[in-house]
């Protein structure tokens, strides 16, 4: 038993420093030019690549990773000469990290492109953009694609010959209220460990999702199943436990393994862009009301049954802790139809926190509540008898889901509508929707409606009752959110407070710049300093912060009165007028939406990358005092926007 928790723990381990070594950049490019004649040379791109780590081929199967690829926009004064050659043939052998046939280079390789001048030319000027995708051979860890800007110029060139649309222009960011700051010493920097709160928040959500879990159809009759399993086991009382414990190890082992695959398959940097991807929360949304219907009793969705009952069957057959495996396994598997929509939801919520071990710590939590009371029942089969058996019940358990999923997917329509601003789910719509979502759920618990698969009942236990109670008193404090009421409660599901159409409420809602630097301009034209707001339509922290501070009189009108609010979404998906190009830790990118302008902006100029995050400027872009990160003490709060305030009198010796 000790062994195989030692094996578990030492899996884990290796496999959060396998999550933790994607914030690194483990290929190097340099560039130069080789000319041959006056008139002819090459350009050599050279890859130098970490031990462990390849990069692929120029041609791969759709399907795969990224390919090495090498695109040519702009040819002033040259032509090109042939393809792209590298200096060695790649490897080509089956990957099982993407199951398939696949090329790629795990050293140093260089890549050369000819080209020739024009005639008359008096120089050249070539650009485009290199994109790739690395892994790792140890652990088949990947880095999410890049791309990145290359140009090389000579002498004179004439304008471009193959104009294009997309070629990036210089940055509009070199100017000072874009230079990098320093915060001032002595200050009080309001900056709790945003990550370290986020992973509390996932943990808990993902707790109590293990925690109804439990109480599916799909999982709910695998308790029989499991006390049957080990009461077949004639063995002492000692090792009775150790099996029951390692069982339930198992459970967390498998659930762990799934939430850190998923977290190395999207890599670190792409987690916000999936939770504010419209094709991955559309497809989520539409999953969710696929699951609540099926719950509702129009159809089943089950796994097939002969994975299932492969591996029960496996389970029988073996002994030891590989049995154990696979009974676990087999739990996961039957599980996975109920389970699946409450795993998605965590999983999509672990991505907005912007963390690489998110996911981990929410499928840890999720799978060490569905974990506990099966190994209890392992341990102590005579529970059996005190658990009540599937029936009716089970089925308005399943209803009550279908009703809480379909509540649930309309915070996944939510997050795609703002991050693309399509303004199909305003505030008002999405909380009439979940005003009568919560009015037909008590209603039917009271046995007001009945859907075909459901028991017939004479009387509303008690039960029953308070959670109709619960959900109809949860419909009316939201009705006042139709009129621009906070809703503190769940302001983190809720759409902003600035989709609001209509609003009798005084206290939030005012107006903000959603550019920087028009929002400095302003600021500067009417002598004011400068809150900037760092957010993200996805950021569930963000609407938290809003709701429970910036809606509040005392903060929202401090702000109104001597601030200018300039509110800048990192994850905004819009398109730019015309790309930017820009240099970061020495490598140019290219920022094509609005979101990765603001993002890079944060990041550069303040040091910081998390979500939220308030800094108060001066006219000239330099900090008042130290930033504000996530923390809902209102006092606190309007303390740090006082000192602010008091900083910016003394520089601009007035008063306000």
């Amino acid at each position: 038993m000790k062994k195989f928790i030692y094996l578990s723990l030492l899996f884990a381990f290796l496999a959060a420093g396998a999550v933790s070594a994607q914030v690194v950049d483990p290929v190097k490019w340099q560039q130069r030019i080789e000319m041959e004649s006056k008139t002819e040379g090459s350009m050599i791109f050279t890859a130098s690549i970490d031990n462990n780590w390849h990069i692929y081929g120029l041609k791969l199967p759709d399907g795969g990773p990224r390919p090495t690829e090498f695109v040519f926009k702009e040819l002033a004064g040259a032509e090109l000469i042939g393809e792209i050659t590298p200096s060695v043939k790649p490897t080509e052998e089956f990957d099982s990290t993407f199951n398939m046939n696949l090329s790629w280079w795990a050293k140093n390789v260089e890549f050369s492109q000819r080209f020739k001048l024009k005639d008359g030319s008096e120089g050249y000027r070539i650009s485009g953009t290199i994109s790739y995708q690395a892994c790792n051979t140890v652990d088949g860890a990947c880095i999410a694609p890049s791309k990145f800007l290359i140009e090389l110029t000579q002498g004179n060139p004439p304008a471009a010959e193959i104009p294009s649309a997309d070629v990036a222009v210089k940055a509009s960011s070199d100017n000072s209220l874009w230079a990098p700051v320093k915060f001032p010493e002595g200050t009080n920097n309001v900056t709790p460990q945003v990550a370290d709160a986020s992973w509390i928040y996932i943990f808990v959500w993902g707790f109590i999702g293990g925690l109804l879990a439990l109480f599916t159809p799909c999982v709910w009759p695998m308790i029989p199943l499991t006390v049957s399993f080990f009461l077949k086991k004639n063995q002492s009382r000692k090792k009775s436990i150790a099996d029951a414990l390692t069982y339930g190890g198992a459970i967390i082992v498998i659930f762990l393994v799934l939430g850190l695959a998923v977290t190395l398959l999207f890599g670190a940097s792409k987690l916000n862009d999936l939770a504010t991807n419209a094709v991955f929360n559309l497809i989520f949304f539409a999953l969710l009301v696929v699951f609540a219907i099926s719950f509702f009793g129009a159809f089943e969705i089950k796994l097939p049954s002969g994975w299932s009952n492969k591996m029960d069957s496996r389970a029988d057959r073996t002994t030891g802790i590989v049995s154990i495996f696979f009974m676990a396994f087999t739990l996961v598997l039957v599980s996975f139809s109920c389970t699946g929509p409450l795993i998605g939801t965590l999983l999509v919520e672990a991505a907005s926190q912007a963390s690489i071990v998110g996911p981990a710590v929410g499928l840890g939590a999720f799978a060490l509540a569905l974990a506990i009371p099966f190994t209890l029942c392992a341990i102590f089969p005579s529970l059996l008898k005190e658990l009540p058996r599937s029936g009716g019940w089970l089925n308005s358990v399943k209803v009550v889901l279908g009703f809480l999923e379909l509540a649930l997917s309309l915070k996944f329509l939510s997050v795609a509508d703002l991050a693309y601003g399509w303004g199909i789910l305003d505030r008002e719509v999405f909380v009439s929707l979940w005003v009568v979502i919560f009015i037909l759920l008590g209603c039917y618990l009271l046995g007001k409606i009945n859907f075909s698969h459901d028991t017939p009942s004479e009387h509303v236990g008690v039960g029953r009752f308070f959670l109709a109670l619960i959900s109809l008193s949860f419909a009316v404090y939201l009705i006042p959110g139709l009129w621009g009421a906070p809703l503190k409660g769940v302001s983190a599901f809720v759409p902003p407070l600035y989709t609001q159409d209509f609003n009798l409420y005084e206290s939030g809602g005012f107006k903000a710049f959603s550019d920087y630097d028009e929002g400095m301009k302003y600021a500067e034209e009417n002598n004011r300093p400068v809150l900037i707001d760092f957010s993200g339509y996805g950021c569930v922290n963000c609407r938290k912060m809003e709701g429970a501070v910036f809606d509040t009189e005392e903060v929202s009108g401090l702000i109104k009165e001597n601030f200018v609010l300039i509110t800048l979404m990192v994850d905004d998906k819009r398109p730019l007028a015309e790309p930017m190009t820009v240099t970061e830790n020495g490598k140019t990118i290219v920022l094509e939406t609005v979101g990765e302008k603001w993002s890079y902006l944060q990041r550069t100029k303040f040091n910081a990358s998390t979500q939220p995050f308030y800094v108060q400027l001066d006219n000239d872009g330099q900090p008042l005092t130290g930033p504000y990160s996530y923390n809902e003490n209102v006092a606190e709060y309007v303390e740090w926007l006082d000192n602010g305030l008091e900083a910016y009198s003394k520089k601009q010796n007035i008063w306000i």
